[in-house]
């Protein structure tokens, strides 16, 4: 385990899992440092073993089959920790319904028959 993966254990083993606000950021090259609030990014905010779990679900690229191994445990517990964990995050929509405008403009071009920019307006695409 790297030097600043202990540290930040380290922390949450003191926060005990408690919401905390950083204050202060200084980069590691150039002495800077910013003083404010800083929300925490969402992966941050989890507790380690989340983190560790989140971190080897990466590094085998998703494979569950891949988690139970490591993990020694069945598929469903498997999910149910990647549901529990996913319920503690804000998505980001990565797919928006395309804008009013936009259909329009792309049936007017000729890209679009009349009913397909019709379900794309009613969000059937």
């Amino acid at each position: 385990m790297t030097e600043q993966a202990m540290d930040w254990q380290e922390l949450t083993n003191l926060t005990r899992g408690q919401p905390f606000v950083v204050e202060r950021v200084r980069l590691a090259s150039g002495g800077v440092a910013i003083e404010g609030e800083f929300a925490l990014p969402q992966l941050a905010q989890l507790n380690a073993e989340d983190q560790v779990f989140v971190t080897a679900f990466v590094r085998c690229h998703g494979s569950i089959k891949e988690m139970e191994r490591i993990f020694g445990v069945s598929y469903p517990t498997v999910k149910s920790r990647l549901n529990r964990i996913a319920q503690m995050f804000d998505f980001v929509e990565t797919d928006p319904a395309p804008s009013r405008a936009d259909v329009i403009e792309r049936l007017r071009r000729g890209e679009l028959t009349a009913q397909q920019a019709v379900s794309e307006l009613e969000g059937r695409a």
